[in-house]
């Protein structure tokens, strides 16, 4: 490779000029301090040189290389997984992945040595998990048998506490068959954490010393925060649109739905849906300055069409910059002029001239939702086109509590945990679990850092009863798909809960990468390709006859 420090040849024959960038070389010599004024204090070796008195080559790069490593070359994303182990001598990847290294030390430390946890290696071949997300299948040599590679350490760490490891941690690896995104992989690291005898409050605090120490020891010894926020699901989705909100700006969502619900009768189809439904919601972002961003109604209508593309029901959707004089009416958004002047009267004492108004409405969550997406757009936009940060600085730790145990499924009447269906309900609601599941919360605890998910956790049902009640009677899950849980948790288990760490994630957002691709190694590309080795590849006729598979033609849905 090509050297970083200052050396000088005591022979001058030797041939170095043609030896091409890349290469890997071997040299030895006597270092000394450089002359007085040809220090360079930008370089960690500036103070000194090298007079070489051998030289080898050990390895010789071929001329044309598909990466030059400079640090002011820019690369498609495609190049640099086509060649990820030429990408991987960048200083920023080595970087990188060296403050991953040291993060996943401190966790270890931290738990092995601080808090007396035992680190368990869990099995990666399992069978299906129900009511969890799509799993890979992996063929067996047994005719029509297959495991699946494990999502989570899930029922194996709840099976440890049935077994007497009453404090386990491990760095898992988890498999999840879903599209690749940019904060998503289909194979992922996460830190997974349980522990007998404690409670929800008993977890997030771990989990706050825990990421205490880490964020102390590798990132910035002044963390100003030693405890975080605790937010309500309800509150975070009416304020921000989202369970993972970005608390480093405001652009609160505002709900004004009482300021139009008496115009009804006089509004249009869309906006008159959005009002006379009880479920519905009609909510508002103000964007400070937003005419930097979106100055022509064309510039607004456009991102409307964008943004409505995401949601399959029907939402209403309009923007509009706020007039340059405070008396000028707002306008009517094709609407009858009241219309207009009620919003004014809602939202004009919190808007300034320059400023932009979304207003979105339609069913509550995904009217909120579009307005949660928005919000984000907005400040990316303004710090694009203004170079002005809108977010402060960061860290912004927070939790987000009282999650809804159960939603609609998919079919109508049915039902989906919310998280997994291992989640004891809030004691709170532990009445209405058979008679109003909808209603009861679930004790689970996701921690959220700059508008990222880096953790999630729930107290554990530890009754078998209970157990087979979720199962089978509102999940409709055959409760001897989980015999095993069931059995262990008859043989006697303690109450536990746990929390497990998103740890790509986690790295990303401390070390500031745009993705998650940044921080992994040999990560997979958009539809879980591999474009270094081509993965995924054809099945071979050999291996279809030793796993007993048959494949079908592409775009077949027979089995």
């Amino acid at each position: 490779m090509a050297a970083h420090s200052s050396f000088f040849l005591t022979r001058p024959n030797w041939d170095i000029e043609n030896i091409s960038l890349e290469s890997v070389v071997k040299i030895s010599g006597t270092v000394l301090n450089r002359p007085d004024g040809q220090q360079n204090s930008n370089m960690s070796t500036g103070d000194i040189e090298v007079a070489v008195e051998d030289f080898d080559v050990l390895s010789v790069a071929k001329k044309e290389l598909p990466i030059t490593v400079r640090d002011q070359i820019k690369l498609t994303e495609h190049l640099r997984m086509t060649y990820r182990y030429m990408d991987l001598r960048f200083p920023e990847m080595q970087s990188r992945l060296r403050f991953r290294s040291e993060m996943i030390s401190e966790m270890r430390k931290f738990l092995g040595e601080k808090c007396g946890f035992v680190e368990v290696e869990t099995p990666t071949l399992f069978k299906r998990t129900p009511g969890g997300a799509q799993e890979f299948i992996v063929p067996s040599r047994m005719p029509g048998k297959c495991y699946t590679l494990v999502q989570s350490p899930q029922q194996f760490k709840q099976l440890l506490m049935v077994g007497g490891i009453d404090r386990y941690f491990q760095v898992a690896r988890c498999y999840r068959d879903e599209s690749a995104r940019p904060d998503r992989q289909l194979e992922f690291t996460q830190l997974d954490i349980e522990l007998s005898f404690t409670n929800q409050q008993g977890v997030m605090a771990l989990a706050e010393d825990l990421i205490s120490h880490c964020w102390r020891t590798t990132v910035e010894p002044d963390l100003s925060e030693d405890r975080f926020p605790v937010l309500k699901y309800e509150d975070v989705l009416n304020d921000y649109g989202t369970d993972k909100p970005d608390t480093r700006f405001d652009m609160k969502i505002q709900n004004i739905s009482d300021a139009l619900i008496s115009l009804s009768d006089i509004c249009s189809s869309p906006l008159r849906s959005s009002l006379i439904e009880e479920s519905n919601v009609i909510g508002a972002i103000i964007v400070p300055k937003g005419q930097e961003v979106w100055a022509s109604n064309s510039s607004i209508k456009k991102l409307c069409t964008e943004q409505l593309q995401h949601f399959t029901n029907p939402l209403w959707l309009r923007g509009f910059q706020v007039p340059n004089n405070s008396s000028d009416p707002w306008p009517s958004l094709g609407e009858n002029k009241q219309v207009g002047e009620a919003i004014k009267s809602k939202l004009g004492h919190l808007c300034n001239p320059g400023d932009v108004v979304w207003l979105a409405g339609g069913p509550r969550f995904e009217a909120l939702t579009l307005l949660g997406r928005l919000r984000v757009i907005a400040a990316d936009e303004l710090e694009k086109a203004t170079g002005v940060a809108v977010r402060c600085q960061g860290p912004k730790f927070l939790w987000i509590v009282d999650f809804p145990l159960f939603e609609p499924g998919e079919q109508p009447g049915t039902l989906s945990p919310t998280h997994h269906p291992f989640t004891q309900p809030h004691p709170d609601d532990a009445h209405l679990m058979f008679t109003d599941p909808l209603k009861v919360r679930g004790q689970h605890y996701d921690l959220v850092l700059d508008g990222w998910e880096i953790a999630g956790g729930s107290v554990r049902i530890h009754n078998a009863e209970m157990q087979r009640r979720v199962l089978g009677d509102l999940l409709k899950i055959k409760p001897d798909s989980l015999h095993h849980m069931l059995e262990a948790f008859d043989s006697g288990c303690p109450p536990h809960a746990g929390i497990a760490f998103g740890i790509d994630r986690l790295i990303a957002v401390a070390c500031g990468a745009p993705s998650i691709r940044d921080v992994i190694a040999f990560p997979k590309a958009a539809g879980g390709r591999d474009p270094m080795s081509g993965a995924p590849v054809d099945v071979t006729k050999e291996d279809q006859i030793l796993y007993h598979i048959n494949c079908l033609p592409k775009g077949s849905n027979n089995c």
